[in-house]
């Protein structure tokens, strides 16, 4: 199997224009993200034509779409193998490569019409601080809710002894362990992704939660000490906003101060004077304006994510679930990774996460409709798609039901997001909220906290049913026949 790999990493390379056309590389969870210098040196259709290749996207980075699991062994082995940069199971669609490229080819197409503006460009910028995060968040979340799991059944005397209570702690200490220290990991990835050194970053991320900054507050008067939350200067005010700005501050000013230092003393220098004056920035403008629109922002979403109003929780949850596949196809899903952050900096859980994950399960829905559909007019070709596909949808990934199947014949794709809507006004209402953020579908369960996972659950199923039942009554027969 090793082999294999390097087989197919040596491939990946060869086509890719060899190891000097790669600037850097990384991965996400089903993709291997390769920043290249020469992109017309790609050989993109020779990508696609290569086994186990289930995608090839060209954006800022080529991302060549491999699977989960499988993305990270390979990113790690072409960084070990070929001595490239980090920069920031055998999973198949389908037996068939011809399906597989069907799916790819129309995502490439679609992409390839749309223009990246400014917005888009910064979003997909924030997207980068936290997409190398995501197994960590994932994992830290995971244990976080098992240690709450573990110590409702300690209250209720199910469990008892300490074996249970060393393994709450040792979940406890695995999830607070990055949760803690989110900050710091934020400014690290941004610094990485602004250009500025990592270290300096991370400290930019420490200072937003360091104790001293209570006293400071206090020195000004900016603190308040009967509701320390209302204080326009405290620990962690501003949260992720603010860091992922004082960052981008920092990068400005290293590269500036860099430039006019001599050589000489530049290693003392430059990280002294870009932190004193970062830092006096930082704490005395960026971080209360950030924690302004961080306030609003959280309270903003609480009237529609956190409403008591069954009524308004219904509509809210029924929209976001609904409307959440269109703006990933206009690339706009990445500006809620920070609304993801803040809710987990402020409330400890997220709470649009589990809503916008139905949105997938919808898709699931209608494309279980299409099938039986297909098997009535005779499309085997349809059928062979939505087989390969459907169990990749259902474990939450979602681009080859997407582009394969639904968005290619038009009208399932706006009557999956409208099944969707059901399981996400459900979800909404019965207040489901996560401990992090990762991959939808049913591997999301043990991100959900334990008292609503199964509403989860449940929630997935209305939004399966939701999106066969609509697709069924509004797609006809000939619909489907030649697509």
């Amino acid at each position: 199997m090793a082999n294999e790999k390097e087989k197919f990493i040596d491939e990946i390379v060869e086509l890719i224009g060899g190891k000097n056309n790669i600037q850097s590389a990384t991965n996400c969870m089903t993709r291997m993200r390769i920043r290249i210098k020469d992109e017309s040196s790609v050989d993109v259709k020779g990508l696609k034509e290569l086994n186990d290749v289930m995608g090839v996207v060209q954006a800022e980075t080529l991302q060549i779409i491999v699977g989960p699991g499988k993305a990270k062994k390979l990113t790690d082995l072409l960084l070990e193998r070929y001595n490239v940069s980090s920069e920031d199971s055998q999973t198949e669609m389908t037996g068939n490569q011809t399906v597989t490229e069907d799916w790819q080819e129309n995502k490439a197409s679609i992409k390839q019409k749309q223009k990246k503006g400014k917005l888009k460009s910064a979003l997909e910028t924030i997207g980068g601080i936290f997409i190398p995060m995501i197994p960590a968040i994932i994992a830290a979340g995971i244990f976080n809710g098992f240690s709450s799991l573990i110590g409702t059944l300690q209250g209720e005397g199910t469990l008892t002894g300490d074996f249970w209570e060393a393994t709450r702690l040792l979940f406890s200490l695995i999830g607070t362990g990055f949760l803690g220290y989110f900050s710091i990991f934020t400014g690290i990835n941004a610094a990485k992704r602004f250009g500025a050194t990592e270290a300096l970053g991370g400290m930019i991320g420490a200072i937003s939660i360091a104790s001293p900054l209570v006293e400071l507050s206090q020195l000004f008067g900016l603190y308040d000490a009967d509701e320390p939350l209302n204080s326009i200067l405290t620990t962690g005010k501003g949260g992720i906003i603010g860091v992922i700005f004082g960052v981008f501050i920092l990068a400005k000013l290293e590269k500036m101060i860099r430039k006019r230092v001599p050589d000489v003393l530049d290693l003392i220098v430059t990280p002294v004077a870009t932190l004193l004056i970062t830092v006096a920035l930082f704490v005395f403008i960026i971080m209360p304006i950030s924690g302004i629109f961080s306030d609003w922002l959280v309270s903003g979403l609480s009237i529609i994510i956190g409403s008591d109003n069954t009524i308004v929780s219904i509509i809210s949850g029924y929209i976001l679930s609904a409307v959440f596949l269109p703006m990933v196809l206009l690339g706009l899903h990445h500006g809620l990774i920070p609304i993801y952050a803040i809710q987990l900096d402020v409330l400890g859980g997220v709470s649009l996460f589990p809503v916008l994950a139905m949105a997938g399960a919808g898709q699931v829905g209608a494309s279980i409709a299409i099938y039986l559909i297909c098997k009535k007019v005779g499309n085997h070709r349809m059928k062979q798609i939505i087989a390969g596909a459907l169990p990749a949808g259902i474990l939450g990934i979602g681009e080859p039901l997407i582009y394969g199947v639904t968005l290619p014949l038009g009208k399932p794709f706006i009557t999956a997001g409208l099944g969707a809507g059901f399981g996400g006004a459900y979800v909404m209402m019965m207040q489901v909220m996560a401990n992090a953020w990762g991959p939808s579908g049913l591997v999301a369960v043990p991100l959900m906290q334990a008292d609503k996972m199964i509403h989860y659950v449940i929630g997935i199923f209305i939004a399966y049913i939701g999106g066969f039942i609509i697709t069924r009554l509004f797609i006809k027969k000939e619909d489907v026949a030649n697509a």
